[in-house]
This record gives C-alpha cells, structure tokens and sequence, in this order.
C-alpha cells in the first residue's frame, strides 16, 4: 500500500491498454493524482502548467520517442524521477536510459505488483531529495519558515534551532518521527510543534504506553468491537480512529512489551489494524510520532525492543539536548514560568535576586526544565514580598551541589597526573590546587560566595576565612 495519495504521477504512452491499466492500478494504491497523456509532443507543456512528482515514460512513441524526451526532462526537472517502461527486446535502451538518469525501467506487459513497488521506491526517492534540499536551504539561509510553530518552546538556544529547522524539514513528510531526550526536556512541546507544522487537518492525539499491557494497547489504539471481550457492551473507536487525518503521539515507546511491539511493527507497515474482536482490517490513516527517555539503541541491545520497529520509527529522529547543555536558556526560562505562574494565581509577576541566575548555572538540572518549573512555581508561591526568595532555590540545589561534589569517579591516577602537571608545569602542591579550585568555583558562581562555597561543600564562612586567609599571605608575600 502506497503512503502518500498527495503525489502527482503523469503516465506517458501511446498505448490506450497500457495507459488505463497503469492509471487503475495506481488509483487503486491510493495514488488517486494520475495523469494520462498518449501524445508525447504534449509532455512538456503538461510539465509546465502543473506540479509533476513522478513520470512513467513509453521509450518507443510515435512523433516524439521516450529516448529523445529523457535527456531534456533530465536537464530540466532533475528533481522528477523518470522511470521508463520498455518492450523485452528494447532492454539495451533501457539500460542506456538508466546512464542517462532514468530511476527504473519496467518491462511491457507492466506487472501490477512491480508497478507499485517501483512507483513506491521513487516517492521515497523524492520525499528524501525533498528533505534534504530542504534541510540545506534551512542550515544554509539560517531561518524559520514558522518559527510562530514553536512558540511554546522557551529558547534562545542555536542548538534548539537547529533542531527547529530539522524539524520543520521532516514535519511535511508522513513518515514516523522519534523524539528522544531525558525527562523534562520537553517531548511532547516538540510533538505539538511537529502536528501544527504537518498540515495535517485531524487532531493531536497522545497516549502514555508506560504501564499498558499487550490486552490494554491493542484496546487503547485499535479499539473493539461490541461482544469482543467480556463487558464490551458497545463498540469503541481505538485512538487511531481518534487520530484520523492528524497525529498519534506515543510517548515511553521503550515500554513498549514485545507483544505490542509486533502489533506496531505491522500497523506502520501496512498502515491498517485489527480492532480487539474484528476480522476485518481498518486503514490508519494517522501520522505516527513518538517519543522515549530511554536509549532505544541500548534497549535493541539488550534484545528488549525490537531492531526493525526501531529503523521503522526512527526514520526521522529528534535528539532534545538536557538543559545542563543549554543553560542559556535558564534566564529565559525563569523570566516565562514566573510570569506563567503569576498570571495563574491572578498576581504581579515579581522579580527575582541577580545571584539566583549564578545559582542556577552551578546546577546539573537532572529533572531538566520540569524541574527548573517546579522551583520556579515553589518560589512564587512561598514569596513573601515583590521579590522571590533565593532560600527556596538553596533549600533545592544545594543537597545536589554536594551529592554531586561527593561522587568520586573512579580515575586513572597516571593519566590524572599527567593532566595535573600539563596545567601547572609540575605536579601541584595542596594549596595550588586549592585555590585553583576556589578561584574556579567563584568564577563558575559569578563571584558569589555563598553559591560557590556550596558548590565546594563547605560554609560560606569557611569560604570566607580562607579567601582571608589566601589574601594575608599574598599581602605578606608569604609563599
């Protein structure tokens, strides 16, 4: 079954049996934009007036022959693919058409089969070249043709627009799109953009996989039909259905148990299904997105997910980088959720200490931007004046400044002293490297001392005596 109804396939030959067998054949695929034309001399014209995907070429016609017809689609439509269709006795032609820059040949009489198969090899071929002309103009022009798309996406970030213009690329296509990242990088944002710049006119439908057995995910996307289970007193329509003419976003795909993953490998290959209790297959007519926290390549691995849904789904994948590796963003983010949390509660937006924005760098946001909300809505909630307290962000972070400082990886000492000796030009005594690692902290901590002294684990005042301390002797210009 061909994916895309939407492309325009114009079939050229003299012959009026070829011409209405090729033309059914393609409609009853789902190919429903056919033109027919048996006069050669009128190919380019028709070229000319309208959007052509795909043309299917007679070599031998009358008046203008195929092979005089190729090389001048070739140098003017590069971007169609022309697949030319040929006599048994014409093969050499055929295969001089295929130096020329034909994309196949098919054999008169033309096999239905093989007639669908090939006419699926070049839509992909197309939609591919598409994508990456499109990629290119996007990376290489730098721009956003709906950047109004991802407005729900709080970023000043180049790696989160790029990721933008990858993904109003692979948007237009109907193949799946897999979006990976760790929770509260923002998935699902990502999936709303995804439907809003598809075109399609149907409805964003989400379903959570985690938790759902194989009984509950064929009833949950499928649906059944009355009397196919006990207490199915009515039919119920699957969120395919629900779908229908939009997208389903499938969120925690690595839950996925195997059961259902066969389920899924057939929906995406034959876009149709069975409901629960039918025996009769209903068409998808749902975009597929889904999303994951997990390493999927790690799970096909380890035999958990199946290696061939994976290539299915990631056909386009969309990588969410932590915020720990956009931290650019972290002024953006606190300046939106305080203004979005004050709005809801009816309130001015209060403002904030400027050390908060350094506190927050020294962090490695392990629950990502959902966990930078969650503080942010804490603060706003527990202020006691127009400014937000910087106590509730510390109460907060500061236990994970110091698990994080209490970790110790396991380390190559010889490798680390080399490291140690490549920065100080010999092996450092403990007071260089002491006040190397103050002087870092403050400067990671903007300068503040409290931020810093938690990020060494010790009291500001310890902080505090030593920086002292440091300053006496370089005023005594003791060693």
């Amino acid at each position: 079954m061909l994916e895309n109804s939407s492309f325009h396939v114009l079939v050229v030959d003299d012959e009026q049996n070829t011409i209405k067998a090729c033309a059914a054949t393609l409609k009853m695929n789902d190919i429903k934009n056919v033109t027919t034309e048996s006069d050669s001399r009128k190919l380019m014209d028709i070229m000319a007036a309208k959007p052509v995907d795909i043309v299917l070429l007679d070599l031998f016609m009358p008046h203008v022959s195929g092979m005089e017809i190729l090389p001048v689609l070739r140098e003017r439509y590069p971007h169609v693919p022309v697949i030319v269709v040929t006599a048994a006795y014409e093969l050499d032609r055929a295969v001089e058409c295929m130096k020329m820059g034909a994309f196949d040949f098919l054999i008169k009489p033309v096999e239905s089969d093989r007639l669908v198969t090939t006419i699926t090899k070049a839509i992909e071929w197309r939609m591919l070249n598409d994508q990456i002309s499109d990629l290119r103009d996007h990376l290489v022009s730098d721009y956003l043709d709906n950047p109004a798309a991802f407005d729900e996406i709080v970023t000043c970030s180049r790696k989160m627009h790029s990721i933008f213009q990858y993904i109003e690329v692979v948007a237009r296509s109907n193949r799946p799109v897999m979006i990976t990242g760790e929770s509260g990088t923002g998935k699902e944002l990502v999936a709303r953009a995804i439907h809003r710049l598809s075109g399609c006119s149907g409805k964003l439908v989400s379903v959570n996989l985690a938790g759902l057995d194989d009984t509950m995910f064929s009833d949950t996307l499928f649906g059944h039909r009355k009397g196919a289970f006990t207490n199915a007193d009515q039919a119920r329509e699957g969120l395919i259905v629900q779908a229908a003419g939009g997208v389903l976003f499938m969120d925690e795909i690595g839950d996925l148990g195997e059961s259902s993953q066969i389920k899924l490998l057939r929906l995406l290959q034959e876009r149709e299904f069975y409901p629960v209790g039918s025996d009769a297959p209903r068409k998808c007519e749902a975009r597929i997105v889904c999303a994951s926290n997990k390493n999927i390549k790690d799970l096909v691995a380890s035999g958990r997910f199946r290696n061939d849904l994976y290539y299915r789904l990631c056909m386009h994948h969309v990588m969410l980088p932590p915020l720990r590796e956009r931290k650019e963003d972290i002024p953006l983010l606190v300046e939106h959720f305080i203004a979005q949390e004050a709005k809801e509660n009816g309130q001015r937006a209060p403002s904030y200490p400027r050390e908060l924005l350094a506190l927050l760098n020294t962090y490695h946001f392990p629950g990502n931007i959902r966990e930078l909300q969650g503080m942010v809505i804490d603060a706003v909630t527990r202020r006691q004046s127009g400014m937000i307290s910087m106590e509730s962000f510390r109460r907060l972070i500061a236990p994970g400044l110091t698990l994080e400082i209490s970790i110790r990886p396991k380390m190559d000492h010889e490798a680390l002293r080399q490291k140690l000796e490549e920065i100080w030009g010999h092996f450092p005594t403990l007071r260089e490297a002491e006040e190397c690692v103050i002087d870092t902290a403050l400067k990671l901590a903007g300068g503040n001392q409290g931020i810093a002294a938690a990020m060494l684990g010790l009291k500001r005042q310890t902080l505090n005596m030593r920086l002292k301390s440091r300053l006496e002797r370089e005023i005594n210009q003791e060693p």
